[in-house]
């Protein structure tokens, strides 16, 4: 009777673990999908492993070079973690339409991604643009993000920490 009760036992909390997985998986995206639209971009650069002509730049001290970039993940993941769709953000920001941009705002001072637009080229993003604003007592930083797929990514920060000097920085990698 016993090994009966705990198969039974184990058998309702395996059930519950996967219902869990399940009612996560079914919600729907309110918003652009960030996340899947750059982790399917993450997957199709790395077979595609393309030469990137990468300048970067902080405040008047630019370099430049060609290179392959062996870990895109890495090299996208300002994007990818910019991703409008958390939990916690729902019905945070405002959706509009115009001239075929998908523009999304929020003014919620707890969320740092401010604006993201999508300019469509038929059934397809031809350019991302993303602003991300954090403040603090100690740290100031502004971030506009742009990537359109098979030509660029550019990722521009303004940061300022208290008592110290404001930092520029800018990454520029053309495909």
């Amino acid at each position: 009777m016993t090994k009966q009760l705990y198969i039974l036992v184990f058998a309702l909390a395996l059930f519950s673990c996967n219902q869990r997985k399940e009612s996560e998986a079914d919600i729907d995206l309110l918003y652009f999908d960030l996340k899947g639209f750059f982790g399917k971009e993450i997957s199709r650069l790395q077979k595609l492993n393309p030469s990137v002509n990468k300048m970067v730049s902080i405040n008047e001290s630019v370099e430049n070079k060609i290179t392959k970039i062996h870990n895109w993940e890495k090299e996208l993941a300002i994007f990818v973690n910019a991703d409008i769709n958390r939990k916690s953000w729902r019905g945070s920001f405002r959706v509009r339409e115009q001239n075929g941009v998908d523009i999304y705002t929020s003014d919620n001072k707890k969320i740092p991604v401010k604006m993201v637009s999508i300019t469509w080229n038929g059934q397809r993003a031809g350019k991302i643009e993303i602003v991300i604003d954090n403040k603090n007592i100690l740290f100031q930083s502004h971030d506009t993000l742009t990537y359109c797929p098979d030509s660029l990514y550019q990722i521009k920060k303004r940061q300022k920490i208290r008592l110290l000097e404001e930092k520029n920085y800018l990454i520029n990698g053309k495909f």
